[in-house]
């Protein structure tokens, strides 16, 4: 069934479509879309399953449907009830609208809804004008309530190479001491979208801007100050060093496992003591334990950490090629 003849099905009985979140603010930006959701207004869930019987269910929270190989959910709101990031109460009806159900969305160029049979864009918190501005806003206070958005935030600003406007980054500070209550799995799935960008350093400078960069990436933090040899590195400290070396990897390759190997060569400057700057003699070995902690920590392929762990042991030998 195509989406038209779904969104007028739910609109003869009383509800409304909208596709919403990514799907529109990529569409809006001439991004390609690889996922559609929509929300669906003005109809409950048993409405819903006897129209599409056909429709697969799935959510322990909050149900949502896969139909058509798109993702379908009925309108919501949320109030966080605990710390971290699954505890919500989450109420769902029929007379939620969607702008109600928008407002609890993180960011503002994610809480633009467009309507399926009429193209009627909604846009209750002036995405458009963040899109157009190259930047990035969060929807209002509710963003503080998933420490996950810490991450998204700072993986959406690399992916867009947008700017992160300063009352977010504030949230994201506020936010600091429940980053730990998030698992690996959902940490690196944002790492490793950050990686995946041209800009992979604008997801550590945001985390280093909101001052939380040393929670998940304290490695890479730690190499902030790490003063090198002028005449060898004009760019300045191990930070800016390794910020720069893993945005050149992109111009040379899509393969992830490389650009992990650039971003962590350097680690070992990390620990180097003070009173030895300018100089890291032996930070090609003292390497390994923290590329081993930083893996460990946010869950790296083993792939990943092995080839990490070459690079920084082997990256100061001379090699005859």
């Amino acid at each position: 069934m195509e989406i038209k003849s779904i969104a007028k099905l739910i609109e003869q009985n009383g509800g409304r479509l909208y596709l919403v979140g990514g799907a529109v603010r990529d569409e809006l930006l001439n991004r390609p879309i690889y996922d559609k959701d929509y929300c669906i207004t003005g109809m409950d869930k048993d409405k819903f399953v006897e129209l599409f019987p056909e429709a697969i269910s799935r959510g322990k929270s909050f149900e949502v449907f896969d139909l058509e190989g798109c993702e379908f959910a009925l309108a919501r709101t949320e109030k966080k009830i605990g710390k971290g990031h699954k505890n919500f109460e989450i109420t769902t009806n029929k007379n939620i609208t969607i702008e109600e159900d928008l407002k609890r969305r993180d960011l503002c160029i994610n809480s633009i809804a467009k309507d399926v049979l009429t193209n009627e864009i909604i846009d209750p918190f002036n995405g458009i004008d963040d899109i157009k501005n190259k930047t990035i806003r969060a929807v209002g206070e509710s963003f503080l309530e998933d420490p996950l958005r810490v991450y998204r935030v700072a993986r959406f600003a690399s992916q867009l190479d947008f700017i992160v406007e300063e009352n977010t980054i504030k949230y994201m500070n506020k936010l600091k001491d429940e980053l730990d209550t998030l698992s690996k799995e959902r940490v690196f799935a944002e790492f490793k979208k950050a990686l995946s960008s041209n800009k992979p350093s604008k997801f550590f400078n945001v985390l280093r801007e909101a001052d939380v960069l040393d929670i998940h990436f304290k490695e890479i933090y730690d190499l902030i100050g790490s003063i090198q040899p002028l005449q060898y590195h004009p760019e300045g400290d191990s930070y800016n060093h390794t910020m720069i070396t893993v945005d050149n990897s992109v111009c040379l390759t899509n393969d992830l496992l490389i650009r992990y190997s650039a971003l962590v060569h350097d680690l070992g400057k990390g620990l180097t003591p003070k009173e030895m700057y300018p100089h890291h003699h032996g930070h090609a070995e003292k390497g390994v334990e923290p590329v081993r902690n930083l893996s460990n920590r946010i869950g790296v392929p083993t792939s990943w950490k092995r080839a990490g762990i070459i690079s920084s042991r082997e990256h100061m030998r001379r090699w005859n090629i």
